[in-house]
């Protein structure tokens, strides 16, 4: 199957990154490298790309639709790694940096991939394929409980607790290791209007198989860290809880003092790291929808170090 992916919200994001000609930027979620291309094209000859993805297929893709770029850098990994590949690659500092928080219309159009609800396929979900953590493994392994908990926290699932207990009731006669298998058992589970309610299970497997919300929380500090003063991080989300994460760390790391309200002086002396470039998100264009409806979730927050 052809590796596509369009990429979203992409003029916007380019334009919100400013980007000098020579500076050095990171595309730490490359796909197909829709983003990257548009990043290249305004960088000179002296200006460097490092493109991250923890996704093979993804790379390989990438290599062919960049093949015309000199001033790449390619990169397997997952990008949690992110102190570590720039102290490998010998960069101390950047000039900004994106990450695109999504599934690849490639990955969820695979049906080997296991991401999509609307395919028959092995239950997997992995975007490192070299992982051993699939959705099939915790489906048929992790307790009642755990189950529980991942789809209410992970998908905001209202009905987690009956799905979970009919997955374990029918994982006892057979391993469920299709997503057909688990979406009829999630449709048998409950009663919504939804076109799709299995859709928030689904997400909450993706969200738990590949660390998701963690790896994001986690990274944002280490690129903020790295950023030259005036660098722009952008980050482009598809559901409200990773769009949680990133408004409420930029928040943080714009605020100066974190004393407590009731201290009459500061005393903490910690000073902000950013400012916030978009006070509310930036969404897909009319346009952009008609053109693919996949860009409506999606959501784009950037800050500037300071």
């Amino acid at each position: 199957m052809k590796f596509e992916h369009i990429p979203v919200i992409a003029t916007e994001t380019i334009e919100n990154l400013n980007i000098k000609p020579c500076g050095i930027y990171v595309d730490l979620t490359l796909g197909k490298g829709g983003h990257s291309k548009m990043i290249l094209d305004k960088l000179s000859s002296k200006g460097i790309l490092i493109a991250i993805d923890q996704d093979k297929e993804a790379i390989e893709a990438a290599k062919e639709n960049l093949k015309d770029y000199s001033n790449v850098i390619f990169v397997n990994s997952n990008f949690e790694r992110f102190d570590e590949l720039l102290d490998e690659l010998g960069y101390d500092y950047i000039d900004g940096a994106l990450m695109d928080i999504g599934v690849s219309s490639y990955q969820i159009d695979n049906a080997e991939r296991g991401f999509s609800y609307m395919k028959d396929g092995p239950l997997d979900m992995r975007m490192n394929r070299e992982n051993e953590l699939t959705a099939e493994k915790i489906v048929n392994e992790y307790s009642q409980d755990e189950l529980e908990k991942i789809f209410f926290e992970y998908g905001e699932e209202r009905f987690s607790r009956i799905i979970a207990k009919n997955i374990v009731k029918d994982r006892q006669d057979a391993r469920i290791d299709t997503t057909f298998k688990l979406r009829n058992i999630v449709m048998k589970s409950i009663k919504s209007t939804d076109t799709h309610p299995e859709k928030r299970v689904f997400q909450a497997l993706r969200i738990e198989v590949n660390r998701e919300l963690e790896v994001l929380e986690n990274t944002i500090d280490k690129v903020v860290d790295r950023l030259n003063i005036g660098g722009r991080l952008a980050i482009i989300t598809f559901h409200s809880l990773e769009d949680r994460i990133v408004k409420n760390k930029f928040k943080d790391l714009a605020t100066a003092c974190i004393c407590p309200p009731e201290f009459p002086v500061c005393v903490c002396n910690h000073k902000a790291k950013v400012k916030v470039v978009t006070r509310k998100p930036i969404t897909a264009s009319k346009k952009e929808l008609k053109e693919n409806s996949r860009a409506k979730p999606a959501k784009l927050r950037v800050c500037q170090r300071i």
